[in-house]
């Protein structure tokens, strides 16, 4: 009788065990399709988004000068350069080297900041580590969109919504990919570097 009663207890064991195994497994199949659900419908917000305003001739303009210095102050030295939709000042501030970006109004869309694969949120790491393996983290961009500009931003040659977010280079072999990580932590897989 207590040999029927401790196989009856551990075949519960084994089915319980097999169950929650098998659930664990369909969860994670459920978040790898969301998570492909999120880039497909990431890649079509940015397929239905309207081009950004080309900006003519190849100098920075004396608007976007100027309120560059009064968005930024007196900073020194700053180095300017005019790309298709926005001019670029890159400086340094409290030690930190960043760029702003204005669009064709000479209104600041943004700016851009290095940092470092620590600065990004603990669980973000976690998760790129796991998935990622074998990749190694390079550069980290941290973009600081500008609210009050609802001009969109355009970073490794992909239009992208204005939010605050890192940008995480990847490295594997001759394989380079590009991660974007919201402030909250959330994942997801941004271009591919060719």
């Amino acid at each position: 009788m207590k040999k029927l009663i401790l196989l009856s207890a551990a075949a519960l064991f084994i089915t319980t065990v097999n169950a929650q195994n098998e659930s664990a497994v369909a969860i994670r199949k459920n978040e790898k399709k969301l998570e492909h659900r999120e880039s497909l419908i990431n890649n079509k917000l940015r397929a239905d988004r309207k081009e950004m305003r080309k900006l003519e001739g190849t100098e920075v303009s004396q608007q976007a000068k100027a309120a560059f210095y009064a968005d930024f102050g007196n900073v020194s030295p700053v180095t300017w350069q005019r790309e298709s939709v926005y001019d670029k000042a890159t400086f340094t501030r409290d030690g930190h080297q960043m760029s702003a970006y204005y669009d064709f109004d000479a209104k600041l869309i943004g700016t851009t900041s290095a940092k470092t694969f620590k600065d990004i949120p603990a669980s973000a790491q976690r998760h790129i580590l796991k998935e990622y393996a074998g990749y190694t983290p390079g550069n980290v961009i941290f973009y600081d969109d500008n609210e009050y500009n609802d001009n969109d931003m355009m970073l490794y040659g992909i239009q992208f919504a204005d939010e605050d977010n890192y940008f995480v280079e990847m490295n594997k072999d001759s394989k380079r990919i590009v991660l974007q990580v919201s402030p909250e932590g959330d994942v997801f897989f941004f271009s591919e570097l060719k």
